[in-house]
């Protein structure tokens, strides 16, 4: 019982391992991983070596199907060319579990203790993220270590021979187990180490493994699909045009598992024949099926095809949820999102006008409505970001999070404004039958077309992270205030000339004037968090006092 606890633990270690690779490489280059994908979707083969080297440093396909399942579900890159990337993305991590089967026991200790180091010294930086990347690397070489140990202690208990030997005359049994390992570990390049390492200790035959290894190759895409089921379709097809190749993959290559026994066991240990067995199982399949790619994708097109208006306001939502295990592709999800809910926003703003000058009561209504769409939208945007993990955010992402959720707030807080400045309309304006000053309707019109603008301003602002626009913005803040009061003054002269329609709707042109400056400040308060970033704005507004004031205050 106790090795069996031993050897399991060491398996779990193993997964662990793994998991911190993925974690901290995408949380380290992230944006790069996505550009060197994103770059490759003119060409089937440098799609293939793109995914290879992306999957080499993530230690998973799987992570790579989901990262290339949210750019088609994004329209980033087209079924086809993605298909091509997951046939890399295979073959990637069968090049890593071939480096990883070699004794490098003695670089676990050294892996460890630099990452320690780093990650103690330098926390929260990328030097502190690497130093995670190398304690994951050093944990599966340990782990590795303990499932020989430990598989080579087991094996001594008569019962679990007998056990691993009735594994030995069914394929389809060992196919099955294969692939069940695979999908509760969550990754297929930690079973195929598993596999090899109890061939080598004769745990299982050389045959039982290779079986297993079709199985784990064939349990990564079910894996994926799985991980999958709930997210858009365009996303679902990335994962099963991949699991069609690897069924087809497996059809072909179980039956020649007795020509690998026959022509390379006699040549190499147990070991290298499974993780080679591994590498030319996906090398074949890429080779076999990159010219294939076009005719899946049709398939998958065909079995999965895109629905129609099946989503909010009959539009494609951007907030994947495959995207999630990958933080800066979330993010760039929940961008979109809130550059819609701005989208929105502005179009209720705009109507504004044309509600004031044409009286029209249906249109009004129509946009006091929108604002439902808003705080639906507001509400999603801020679930989606409260499922993104914010251990796997580096600092710049970290903030990105912030300005997403502040940005949204802020929308959401626009959209009830203008509500509120439409239902005051509808009453004290279109249903009595008033109207505004001529000089009033040239100031409001005025101020309603800055305010637009800074709209458009603020939410390039958020888009671009520019300074200079975000110092624009804020500027526009105190000329902005400065015209309302100004206004609000031209008014109250009026009212004292008994001027009839000033009279009639002071109380709703003193209201929009101060409403929209409330939008206003709204919108530049866009522009403080990447002025705050870039050391741009002052601890406080109170200006300094001069020597005079000091001196006086002293004396009193």
């Amino acid at each position: 019982m106790t090795h069996l606890l031993n050897l399991l633990a060491a398996i779990a270690l193993l997964v662990w391992g793994t998991h911190l690779v993925r974690k901290d490489t995408l949380r380290v280059l992230g944006a790069n991983l996505r550009r060197v994908l994103a770059q490759s979707v003119g060409n089937r083969f440098k799609a293939v070596l793109s995914g290879v080297g992306v999957t080499a440093l993530l230690q998973s396909s799987t992570a790579t199907a989901l990262i290339i399942s949210a750019f088609v579900g994004q329209g980033l890159m087209t079924l086809t060319a993605a298909l091509a990337v997951m046939l890399g993305a295979d073959l990637g991590t069968s090049l890593m579990a071939l480096v990883f089967s070699r004794d490098l026991s003695w670089l676990s200790p050294l892996f460890i203790f630099v990452g320690v180091v780093l990650f103690i010294a330098r926390q929260g930086t990328t030097v502190g993220y690497t130093g995670r990347i190398l304690i994951g690397l050093g944990l599966m070489l340990l782990a590795l270590s303990l499932v020989r140990a430990s598989a080579n202690e087991l094996t001594q208990a008569q019962a679990v021979r007998d056990l691993l030997a009735s594994l030995g005359s069914d394929r389809l049994l060992e196919i099955t187990l294969g692939a069940v390992l695979s999908v509760l570990s969550y990754s297929s390049l930690a079973i195929v180490l598993l596999i090899a390492t109890l061939a080598n200790s004769h745990v299982v035959t050389v045959d039982v493994a290779l079986g297993l290894v079709l199985g784990a190759n064939l349990g990564s895409g079910l894996l994926a699909v799985l991980t999958t089921l709930s997210s858009p379709v365009q996303a679902r097809q990335v994962p099963m045009g991949n699991l069609i190749f690897k069924l087809l993959g497996v059809a072909l290559m179980a039956p020649s598992v007795s020509l690998w026994l026959s022509h390379v066991r006699p040549n190499v240990d147990e070991a290298t024949t499974v993780v080679l067995f591994h590498f030319v199982f996906n090398a074949l399949v890429a080779v076999a099926f990159i010219g294939l790619t076009q005719v899946v994708a049709r398939w998958v097109s065909y079995w999965l095809p895109k629905p129609t208006n099946r989503n909010l306001n009959g539009r494609q939502r951007h907030l994947d949820p495959s995207a999630l295990t990958t933080p800066s592709v979330a993010l760039s999800c929940a961008v979109r999102e809130a550059m819609h809910q701005a989208d929105m926003v502005e179009t209720m703003l705009r109507g504004v006008m044309d509600v004031i000058k044409t009286n029209d009561l249906a249109l009004a209504q129509s946009l006091q409505k929108m604002d439902d769409v808003v705080d639906r939208l507001y509400s999603d945007i801020k679930y989606y970001l409260t499922k993104i993990s914010r251990e796997a955010l580096n600092d710049k992402e970290g903030r990105r999070w912030t300005d997403i959720i502040s940005f949204t707030i802020n929308m959401e807080q626009i959209g009830d404004i203008v509500e509120r400045v439409l239902e005051d309309i509808e009453t004290k304006k279109i249903k009595t039958g008033r109207a505004f000053s001529p000089a009033g309707m040239m100031e409001i019109t005025e101020m309603h077309g800055d305010l637009v603008n800074n709209l458009r301003l603020a939410m390039s602002v958020f888009l671009n992270d520019d300074p200079r626009d975000a110092i624009k913005l804020l500027e526009e803040k105190t000329r902005f205030r400065d015209l309302e009061l100004k206004y609000a003054a031209n008014h109250l002269r009026r009212l004292t000339d008994n001027t009839l329609e000033s009279i009639e709707t002071s109380s709703l042109h003193l209201d929009m004037l101060s409403e929209l400056k409330r939008i206003n400040s709204l919108i530049c308060a866009i522009a403080y968090p990447i002025l705050e970033s870039t050391g741009a704005l002052a601890p406080n507004r109170l200006r300094q006092p001069t020597a005079a004031q000091e001196s006086s205050d002293s004396a009193i």
